[in-house]
């Protein structure tokens, strides 16, 4: 269904433009669930914002293929993209506050979503939007319809904003950590009505997070991701049982899930590079306990091994890690 090659997102500055995703190449089929995991600052939410043409200035999309369904959105003026976005390719963001017009009541806003795609009648619409606010678990949907987006707690507001991007059946949804306001209760609904859409309708996700937990319990796959580049990808089960890519053994075992009580929580040392500073060569090395004179001089080109995929001179050994 969708399928990016050579993307490459950059921010313009006085002293140059410095890549915030560089050359990242992913694939999603249809009813698959694609986990893209990393640290902080390392290019996940500028991907999936390059996708639906969502960067604004001074950051812009300046290389690469996205192609959805066969066609390159890249060729999209900016109306074909409208009839796109929230219809066929759907995006949940992090903070509710970017999807929720404050002033607007909910009601007003969810029938806005689905009348902007096709003339529904207003009853069908609302009876869609009831049944879409009883889906993520708000009490009294036909109640809260009327209420504003300040009478909502935040978790409540990203519950609505998931809501608003299941309206209208989409086939991709980009999901940049909707759950991260929601209570452990609250998400494990939500990853269960999620993988549930995926199987019903064939809707494809991609689940941008840190939370290689969630990435366990709901992708098919997944894609690590450090510097603007994806360094590993694979089947969730072969990738977090047999990781190959140092970077993604330091996040596994980083979990604290996997640390006994009272003993030192391990972790990567250093920090991600910036923008402005990322080092020759491969970009992890500084932080790279196994790296070796050669990853200094050239980043490691992409190894295809079966379903498995990697960037690295010194790939891990393919043993499961409590072997």
């Amino acid at each position: 269904m969708l399928d990016v090659r050579g993307l490459r997102t950059a921010f313009h500055t006085e002293a140059g433009a410095w890549p915030a995703v560089d050359g990242v190449d992913l694939s999603v089929r249809r009813g698959e669930i694609l986990g893209l995991v990393g640290e902080s600052g390392s290019g996940k939410s500028v991907t999936g914002f390059s996708l639906l043409g969502l960067i604004d200035p001074p950051g812009e999309v300046i290389e690469g293929e996205i192609r959805f369904d066969g066609q390159d959105l890249r060729t999209l003026d900016e109306e074909q993209m409208r009839q796109l976005r929230g219809n066929r390719i759907a995006m949940i963001f992090q903070d509710p506050l970017m999807t929720l017009n404050p002033v607007l009541r909910i009601e007003e806003q969810m029938l806005e979503a689905i009348q902007a795609h096709a003339p529904v009648p207003r009853r069908e619409a609302l009876r869609r939007c009831v049944q879409a606010l009883e889906m993520v678990g708000i009490p009294s949907p036909e109640k809260r319809l009327r209420s504003y987006p300040h009478e909502f707690s935040g978790g409540m507001r990203q519950r609505v904003a998931i809501a608003i991007a299941m309206l209208n059946k989409p086939d991709l949804i980009i999901c940049d950590e909707p759950t991260t306001a929601l209570d452990v209760t609250i998400q494990g609904q939500i990853l269960y009505r999620m993988q549930q859409i995926c199987r019903e309708h064939g809707t494809a996700l991609i689940w941008i997070t840190h939370d290689l937990g969630v990435v366990a319990e709901l992708a098919d796959r997944v894609a690590v991701m450090y510097a603007g580049r994806i360094v590993e990808t694979g089947p969730v089960a072969q990738v977090l049982d047999a990781p190959r890519h140092p970077y993604t053994r330091g996040l596994l075992e980083s979990m604290p899930a996997r640390t006994l009580p009272g003993a030192r929580l391990p972790q990567i040392e250093g920090m991600a590079p910036s923008l402005a500073a990322r080092p020759v060569g491969c970009a992890f090395r500084p932080r790279c306990p196994s790296a070796v004179t050669r990853c200094a001089e050239q980043a490691p080109a992409p190894v295809q091994e079966g379903d498995r995929g990697y960037r690295c001179y010194v790939p891990l050994a393919q043993t499961p890690r409590d072997a």
